[in-house]
């Protein structure tokens, strides 16, 4: 396993984005990368938020139509996130934040998918669903920004 993360971690991708220029490469590519997570868990935080009772003169229906966009964040974060972890794979792959990273956004997505199956579809409420959404995204946000000091005692 050690020898494929290493392979990726040579490959001409891994150092265009590691070697290119301010504006090119690893700058670009993590802001593109919190763009589409600010998108993600902005969108859902509002939905979890307005199910837990915030803004209850909303209504819940008008909210529906920000999964679009929501999704478009998450399709945006996932193929920056891939690029970010070829840049540096050993690094990540023996890093226990990334991995805990991992799970919350797994967890933040199943919950997002659950809520417009089940609330939006189904006409049912979901506190405890927009409560576990709003710790998943709390959990892999933290995590993330963990990686850069965990990585620091892991050698």
């Amino acid at each position: 396993m050690t020898s494929v993360l290493a392979q990726l971690e040579q490959s001409g991708l891994a150092t265009w984005i590691s070697e290119s220029g301010v504006l090119y490469g690893y700058p670009l590519i993590l802001f593109l990368h919190t763009l589409g997570l600010s998108t993600v868990v902005g969108i859902s935080a509002a939905i979890d938020l307005r199910l837990l009772g915030v803004g209850s003169a909303i209504p819940l229906a008008s909210l529906e139509k920000l999964f679009g966009l929501l999704w478009a964040g998450f399709a945006l974060t996932a193929a920056t996130g891939t690029l970010l972890f070829v840049a540096d794979a050993t690094k990540h792959a023996s890093n226990p934040a990334f991995f805990v990273k991992l799970m919350f956004v797994a967890g933040g997505v199943a919950t997002v998918a659950l809520l417009r199956r089940r609330v939006f579809r189904g006409g049912g409420r979901g506190p405890l669903l927009a409560a576990a959404s709003l710790g998943c995204w709390l959990v892999a946000i933290t995590a993330g920004r963990l990686m850069a000091y965990v990585s620091e005692y892991i050698s």
